[in-house]
């Protein structure tokens, strides 16, 4: 019989005693797959000087801005998912990969001319990426009788200067207010604003200029920092520029050549969520319909129609739903669920998504969908670009089934780490005692006890048909190898109800 403790080695023979405390794992049964969310985005102009870009674990919204610059793009993503007002996201990490901005990146510039001499007192509001207020703090500024175009417009420069998480700045001169954005790059040019009253009180305002920032960004440097980690959610504010990117990095499910995260040996794949505010159906499947989109299981688009905020942050508000529901209760989705902290129309008026024909027509092309309810959009459906011709139903479509499929992975090789990996193997029919061997069949009522938890989790339907499908053998080829094949089947989510009733006398 092998020995039971080594707390005293065996070549000892002096008296003495030993006492040695090892790692216990009793609970075998496994957990949901933790998220862990990454954070693409740039720094502010004045941040970018020995800006580090190692990857940083951030837990509030002031911790983005003290390091990336109050209203650079990181510190809005950051604002949503870790709001000074409720807990956002919780204790699930989000770790912010900084990009450096490109040499010859520009900010955007919007000018404003103001005209006219107050007449009246009022109140006018500026508006700066659809938003009147942020954190509290108002775009307003006090119109008095006998104001000058050039008081006016000092008023409205200081009214945007002391909000401090505002994405821009502003300066004055002779009745001309420049609004210029924090960072420089091309994600700047989304940069949306307006001036609004109820009473001009003699006062006009015209949009006389506007300059379009431009530099782009190289992902590669930040997406080489993944490393071992499992990084399950990314937020890409930098749009259809980056999608070929980041699908080449996440690779594939293929049956028979899995690429990138999704490779066999790693298999530590991610989603990559991505604002749009169009409100298009055609302009909206350019992007999701495109071949180069079809058969990718990547990239999820977060539509914000009509919106004026940044588009970011509708991939920020999503991912901000999905990440609780996918750590808590990947069983469920987050349909009819609103966004927490996003700037919707002022009229109302979302464009074709408001209409159902054109969501399902969306749906099919590979783009999520949102209605707008009590004054905020409500998501339809999550899915992400994957939607081959042919292929019904779809396998990677929806965001919540990838999540139940990590899910499976990270619980089966939980097990797999504790009681296959490293252990001696041992035919079924040999007898022994030691520890850490294991036997095919041991193995197989390890992972049929799983697919009981599994089902009791209501991540697979009827476990029967997986206990049948299992199949573990020591390869009698080499034997060092351990192998194991299964079949599962996805529970659904009900998105469609349809009933026929007959009424009669």
């Amino acid at each position: 019989m092998s020995t039971i403790s080594t707390a005293v080695g065996l070549e000892r023979r002096s008296r003495t005693s030993g006492y040695k405390i090892n790692k216990g794992f009793f609970n075998n049964e496994p957990q949901n797959l933790p998220q862990i969310i990454a954070v693409l985005g740039e720094a502010n102009t004045a941040n970018q000087t020995g800006l580090d870009v190692t990857p940083k674990e951030i837990t509030t919204a002031k911790e983005a801005a003290e390091i990336y610059g109050d209203g650079s793009p990181l510190h809005q993503m950051f604002r949503i998912l870790r709001p000074n007002t409720g807990d956002g996201v919780g204790g699930i990490p989000t770790v912010a990969f900084p990009q450096v901005s490109d040499a010859g990146a520009s900010a955007t510039d919007h000018e404003w001319t103001v005209t006219g001499t107050a007449t009246a007192n009022a109140t006018h509001t500026i508006r700066i990426a659809g938003r009147s207020s942020l954190d509290f703090q108002e775009y307003k500024f006090s119109v008095v009788i006998g104001d000058t175009a050039t008081a006016v417009a000092t008023k409205i420069k200081d009214a945007i200067n002391s909000v401090l998480g505002s994405p821009v700045t502003a300066n004055s001169a002779l009745g001309v207010v420049t609004i210029t954005t924090k960072w420089e790059g091309l994600t700047s040019a989304s940069l949306q604003t307006g001036i609004e009253f109820s009473n001009a009180a003699g006062i006009s305002y015209s949009k006389s200029g506007e300059t379009l920032g431009a530099g782009a960004v190289d992902l590669a440097a930040s997406l080489d920092l993944f490393n071992d980690t499992w990084y399950t959610l990314l937020i890409n504010p930098y749009g259809t520029a980056t999608l070929d990117a980041l699908e080449a990095f996440n690779g594939v499910p293929d049956p028979d050549n899995p690429t990138g995260r999704y490779d066999g040996q790693i298999f530590k794949p991610f989603m990559a969520f991505f604002g749009s505010v169009l409100d298009d159906k055609d302009d909206i499947v350019a992007i999701t319909d495109a071949a180069a989109r079809k058969d990718q299981v990547t990239n999820v688009l977060c539509p914000a129609p009509k919106s004026a905020g940044f588009p970011w942050e509708a991939a920020a508000n999503v991912v901000a739903l999905f990440a609780r529901i996918a750590q808590d209760t990947p069983h469920l989705d987050i349909n009819n669920k609103s966004y927490p902290d996003m700037p919707v129309p002022t009229d109302g008026q979302i464009g074709d998504m408001a209409n159902y024909e054109n969501r399902d027509f969306l749906v099919k092309k590979g783009s999520s969908t949102v209605t707008l309810n009590n004054g905020k959009y409500t998501v339809q459906d999550l899915v992400t670009t994957y939607h081959p011709d042919g292929e019904s139903p779809l396998q990677y479509a929806y965001a919540r089934n990838l999540n139940l499929d990590f899910n499976v992975s990270d619980n089966y090789r939980t097990l797999e780490n504790l009681f296959v990996k490293d252990h001696v193997l041992v035919q079924d029919d040999q007898v022994t005692d030691v520890a850490k061997a294991i036997k095919p069949k041991e193995w197989k009522a390890r992972v049929q006890e799983l697919f009981i938890d599994l089902a009791e989790k209501a991540l697979i339907n009827d476990p029967e048909f997986s206990k049948n499908s299992l199949v573990v053998q020591i390869s009698t080829i080499n034997p060092n190898r351990f192998e194991t094949f299964f079949r599962y089947k996805r529970t659904g989510i009900a998105r469609i109800e349809s009933t026929d009733v007959e009424a009669g006398f």
